[in-house]
This record gives C-alpha cells, structure tokens and sequence, in this order.
C-alpha cells in the first residue's frame, strides 16, 4: 500500500472528531445539564486512558512473558515511564506557569478544551501509526478495520473535547472549534504517514503513554470543576454513559476482528 492510501485512512480516521465539536456551541444550559455533559466527558476519558495504557503495556507484557530480551524490557519500561510523567507531570507544571502569569485563577474552559484535544491528539497520533504500520505491512483488510473503529472513537472524543464549552457565556466560534478538531484528530493523519514508512515498539509507546498522562491530568481537572456542583448522582450517570459509549466503539472494532 502506498504513501498516499495510508495519509487517506489516517484522515477518514481523523476527520470523524469534528462530529461532536458543534456541542460546545450550545447554550442556555442549566447547571445540571451541564454537570452531565462534562461527567459523560470523563467516563470517554476514562475509558480512552484504559484503551491507551492497555495497548502501551502489551509489548512489555510480552517481554516478560518471553524472558528472552531483558534490555528491551528496561528500555520500554523506561520509556513507559517517562511517557507518563511527561504527560501527566508536564501538563500539571504548564498549569502551575499559567497560573502564575493570571493570577493564580483558574484555568480558563478553553485552555481546559486545548488541553483535552493536546491529550487526545497524542493518543490519535498513536493510533495512526497503527493505521500506517498495518498499510505498510500489506494488511489493507486490518487497516480498514482500525479506520472503522478509530472513526468511531473519535466521533465520541469530539464531544469529551468541547464539554467544558457547552453552555459557557461567551459562544467559541467556529474558526476555534475547528482548531480544536485539527489539533485532536489532525495527528491521526501524521501518525498514519509515519507509521507507513517507521515501526516502532518504542514510538508508540511514548506516544501512548504521553496520552494517557495528559488525559489523566485532564480528567483531574474536569473532576474538580464538576465536584462543585455536588450533584454525585448526575456524576455517576455520566460517567457510567461515556465509560459504555467508549466500550461500546471497542466492542466493535474487536468483534470486527481488530
């Protein structure tokens, strides 16, 4: 498969995040409203750090298993590792400096929406090198499967991007909603170009783990704005839909054969 048909699958992938980015132009939302929307937003978050973590964790479960190549195992486990610090540490010292030059206030809901597509972004690129390694090894059924499934992911991690936008005072415009998808989806397409010419155990799990540091700390940050509005109830109920609405994209993409 060429360079071109990978770049192709890894915007088909991609491109499905601008679904649900037109929420966060909604307004005259009640408090409640708004607690179940940013808690549904957690539960796809939660689901997504699983997904990625598990994927990250696979070729050194193999490692281990295999007891043949311990240097492999100390260089994925080291980049593990550093992956999530830099992810989940790294964002939390960008926080700290914005801080600092506002103010100490709070993080702004669209510093807070750019940080959600920077998490999601590095896990998209990711994916892409799956979508672009499977190009590249000649498995043009597997790769199809991966867009399938990874278009269905991302549709749902649009809205996870813009919760915190929904119902705010001031609208986003469209220019910045579609910022937000290039930066969310957009390294999908990278990560599928990559990935047709590089395999790399190594890559993708730096890049996965760094997603799931940052989304880590995002979830942090959405849970202590919601917590104020001490409704436990909506909390549960959200993020138990977008725990099933991320399990329920996976579902498909195994039972495709993924």
């Amino acid at each position: 498969m060429n360079f071109g048909t990978a770049v192709l699958l890894g915007l088909i992938a991609g491109v499905t995040i601008l679904i649900g980015l037109p929420v966060g132009r909604l307004r005259a939302l009640n408090p409640a409203l708004r607690t179940l929307l940013s808690s549904i937003a957690v539960g796809i978050l939660i689901f997504l750090v699983w997904d990625v973590l598990a994927h990250a964790w696979e070729p050194i479960d193999v490692a281990l298993a295999s007891e043949r190549h311990p240097e492999v195992l100390l260089v994925d486990g080291a980049v593990f590792a550093i992956g999530l610090a830099l992810g989940l540490v790294g964002l939390a010292l960008l926080e700290r400096r914005i801080r600092r030059r506002r103010g100490d206030e709070d993080l702004p809901r669209r510093h807070l929406a750019l940080l959600i597509a920077a998490g999601i972004g590095v896990h998209n690129f990711a994916e892409g090198l799956a979508i672009g390694q499977s190009a590249a090894s000649g498995v043009l059924d597997l790769a199809v499967v991966l867009v399938v499934g990874f278009a269905l992911h991302n549709a749902t991690e649009g809205f996870g991007i813009v919760a915190p936008l929904a119902g705010e005072g001031a609208r986003p415009s469209w220019p910045f909603l579609l910022l937000l998808g290039l930066i969310g989806g957009g390294p999908t397409v990278v990560g599928a170009a990559l990935g047709s010419v590089l395999v790399s155990d190594v890559l993708s799990i730096l890049f996965l783990t760094l997603a799931a540091g940052s989304i880590v700390y995002v979830i942090i940050q959405i849970v202590g704005g919601i917590a104020r509005a001490k409704r436990a109830e909506l909390v549960a109920v959200g993020g138990f839909v977008g725990l099933i609405a991320g399990f329920a994209t996976d579902a498909i993409l195994t039972a495709a054969g993924a």
